[in-house]
């Protein structure tokens, strides 16, 4: 195995050796390749009324479409372009152009509606100047250098299922050695060594060349995943030599049998770990291809647009009718807001007609089995019905759980959900969910779990009491037998990094972190931004990745944004929340929340208290049924 070992050395006057170590090889877990000895290798209430001008874009409104809290931007695009303009320092800054200088009214809409057109109106704007800028640098930033100086620890790749290497990378730790190129050497041709996993993240490895002991001052961070990584044996499989790095070059004469007893017993990487590797970023979809997709103007229909390219997974989508091919949305190939060709009619979902009479040249239709698949329902007995009151993640503000009503019982398990207060008058702002989706929860849901529910835009009798609103409304609540109850042992942590999709903005992913979990609800924080830019997101959302996937596929990767570039709007923004008298958004409730028989249609649950962040990892119900 060793016969890769090269004994070329860059100093031939290396000291005679000092005693070899005899420190013992930490076990490692069993399933990885043993090498051996013989060279085998193995988200308000009412605000103030009025209009409103976006101190971004210029974009006139009513003020309660506005967003955040201070209504001082039309959109979550407008409010950090603003804080990143504001010193010019911030990388989402270099994907925005100047405002516009003409101002635009906007009627008096639903407030929904005001403020998805005006998200797609700059959103529009944003892709036609991207178009001539040159791509975002992010120089300066390293992960590897971020989670050193602060401690963090990474999600495991394991927790990602639908990421390259999520259900086969086995037990990759540390300790475990890998062949790798020798970067202290001054030799002119490539060379090789052997190091070991110090720490893990995500994909990325922090290394040791072996030999250096407890010295750490040339360690270096790589992507485990990358093709300069290698099984220990490669180097002698593939006649590379072997040479030990210049700084430790005189601590032995016979590298040869330091390696031999340093390694025999220890743990490489499985020799087929490359072709691994590229068979999981080998995906289905092509360019081309024709699916049926979310509108992003119009949140109740769906409308055809073609695969324009595919990075790692991720779609670059055109709708069909965009003749300078600008109007786009991002999203994996594994997300539930894409389907087949004839979706919509199938389970009677709006869908806007395309212009086109016929498919353009090379154009054809995605094969249906290619989509993520729904689970099954039996829609025969007690099921959804329209005008039953849950608890949703708002879609246009990912941060809030609001009050929703199910406005539309579709076919295959699929509903059309309002949020209640902030409705169009024609459902246009209506969306879809499924049945089993984890973005919908029973009634008192988030008074259980401790997390702030957002009233009815408008409702004045504060604090919300869910018992209070049914009554008045003359509702009822979904059963809560309905909802998906299942919880995977998904491995996150809080605390946690990760690259995750804002998905306000789905074409950036960002530096996050695991702030919150709630069963299998995670909140996602982007690192360098305020808390109002936080996301409910499920554990197995497609749009979360592990640490060093960006590099991985070559995607661009949006750095945490710097204090400095948001502080004048983070000291504007609290001073303006002292001023204001504290505003209800959710009542939070410390106790077991205890609903009458009316609220669940004449049966009895008990409600269990949401487990604490840490412990809520697992497979658990949220609600038990009493017994009789």
């Amino acid at each position: 195995m060793f016969d890769g070992y090269d004994s070329c050395s860059e100093d031939t006057s290396s000291s005679s050796s000092s005693e070899e170590s005899e420190e013992e090889v930490a076990p490692l877990p069993s399933n990885l390749p043993i090498i051996k000895n013989n060279g085998q290798v193995y988200t308000y209430p009412d605000g103030k009324s009025g209009m409103a001008t976006c101190e971004m874009c210029g974009m006139v409104g009513v003020r309660d479409a506005f967003y955040s809290k201070t209504k001082r931007f039309c959109s979550v695009s407008c409010s950090r372009s603003y804080s990143s303009n504001s010193k010019k320092a911030s990388i989402l800054a270099r994907l925005q152009g100047k405002p516009p200088t003409k101002k635009a009214k906007v009627l008096q809409k639903q407030p929904l509606v005001a403020k998805l057109a005006a998200y797609a109106q700059y959103q529009a704007t944003l892709q036609n100047q991207a178009k001539t800028k040159a791509a975002v640098s992010v120089e300066g930033f390293s992960w590897g250098n971020y989670i050193n100086s602060n401690s963090f620890v990474a999600a495991p790749v394991t927790c990602f299922k639908h990421a390259p290497m999520g259900t086969c990378w086995g037990d990759i730790s540390e300790n475990v050695r890998v062949e790798v190129p020798n970067t202290d050497c001054s030799l002119p041709t490539k060379v090789f060594w052997i190091a070991g996993i110090v720490k893990l993240a995500g994909y990325n490895a922090l290394l040791r060349y072996e030999g250096f002991e407890n010295d750490s001052g040339l360690d270096f961070w790589c992507n485990i995943c990358g093709s300069d990584i290698h099984p220990v044996g490669w180097c002698a499989a593939s006649g590379k030599p072997l040479v030990p790095p210049r700084t430790i070059q005189h601590k032995y004469t016979n590298w040869k049998a330091f390696l031999v007893k340093r390694l025999t017993g220890a743990k490489t990487l499985p020799p087929d770990f490359s072709q691994k590797v590229s068979e999981s970023m080998q995906y289905p979809f092509k360019p081309c291809m024709r699916v049926e997709v979310v509108d992003k103007r119009h949140l109740c229909r769906t409308r055809v647009a073609v695969v324009e390219s595919v990075i790692g997974g991720r779609l670059r989508l055109v709708y069909e009718e965009s003749e300078d091919r600008t109007d786009d949305f991002w999203c994996h190939m594994h997300s539930p807001l894409i389907h087949h060709i004839g979706w919509s009619r199938s389970i009677g979902h709006r869908f806007k007609r395309s212009d086109i009479t016929k498919k353009q040249d090379g154009h054809f239709d995605t094969p249906p089995h290619l989509f993520a698949k729904v689970k099954e329902v039996d829609q025969s007995g007690e099921w959804f019905k329209e005008g039953m009151k849950l608890e949703a993640i708002d879609p246009l503000n990912l941060s809030t759980i609001c009050v929703a009503t199910i406005r539309k019982v579709l076919a295959d398990g699929f509903l059309m959900i309002g949020i209640d207060g902030s409705e169009a008058a024609d459902g246009s702002d209506w969306f879809c969910y499924h049945a089993t989706s984890p973005s919908i929860f029973p009634v008192g849901f988030c008074e259980i779990n401790m997390i702030e529910l957002t009233p009815p835009r408008g409702y004045t009798k504060l604090p919300f009491k869910w018992f209070d609103y049914l009554r008045e409304t003359g509702s009822i609540a979904a059963p809560v037998k309905l909802f998906n109850k299942d919880v995977p042992n998904h491995g996150f942590r809080v605390g946690m990094k990760l690259e995750a999709v804002d998905l306000m903005e789905p074409r950036l992913i960002c530096v996050a972190t695991v702030t919150r979990i709630i069963h299998r609800l995670l909140r996602i924080h982007f690192d360098g931004w305020e808390e109002e830019y936080d996301q409910w997101v499920d554990c197995e959302s497609p749009d979360l990745y592990p640490v060093g996937w960006c590099q991985l596929t070559g995607y661009q990767l949006q750095p945490p944004a710097s204090q400095s570039s948001r502080e004048s709007q983070t000291v504007s923004s609290k001073q303006k929340k002292k001023a204001k008298s504290q505003q209800y958004k959710g009542h939070k409730k410390m106790t077991t929340l205890q609903l009458k028989e009316e609220l669940l249609d004449g049966e009895d649950y008990n409600f269990l208290q949401g487990a604490s962040d840490q412990e809520s990892n697992g497979s658990a119900n949220f609600y038990i049924k009493q017994e009789p």
